[in-house]
């Protein structure tokens, strides 16, 4: 439908071009994540599909329940901040505790593991493209980012 065409609608119904275009709720402000539950971790998806900045957002919730994981390597860079408990990094030959309220940043061209600590762990991470294809393969995002 043509704008001109909606015009004539919006006044014929007494009311405003942008009222009458406007989105029902707030769903287009508002993410409202459902948690996947795998053995020993959570991922609540904080960010929308195709984000336009090329990233992806996500609170993870890790427990020791969780496998312990090989280290992994691929293109791309990630960031991650502790919300609750003690993060196990992994990347390399280094072994560091990140604990909450601290955050780390690293190339994902190192081999590098993400492990709770002593007791469950919540993080919020920010994934680049490359990120999100190797660390959440559940919420691939179809084309290019």
């Amino acid at each position: 439908m043509a704008l001109d065409q909606l015009v004539p609608i919006a006044q014929a119904l007494g009311t405003t071009l942008d009222q009458l275009v406007e989105p029902e709720g707030d769903d287009d402000v508002v993410i409202r994540p459902e948690p996947e539950t795998s053995i020993g971790s959570t991922v609540w998806l904080l960010s929308r599909e195709r984000d336009r900045r090329g990233v992806t957002i996500a609170k993870m919730r890790y427990t020791s329940d969780r496998a312990v994981c090989e280290q992994q390597v691929h293109p791309g860079y990630e960031w991650f901040t502790v919300l609750n408990g003690t993060v196990k990094l992994r990347l390399g030959e280094r072994t560091i505790l990140v604990h909450e309220g601290e955050a780390a940043e690293f190339s994902t061209m190192t081999p590098h593991a993400v492990e709770a600590y002593e007791g469950a762990v919540e993080l919020l991470t920010i994934f680049d493209h490359d990120g999100e294809r190797a660390h959440m393969p559940g919420h691939r995002h179809s084309g290019p980012a």
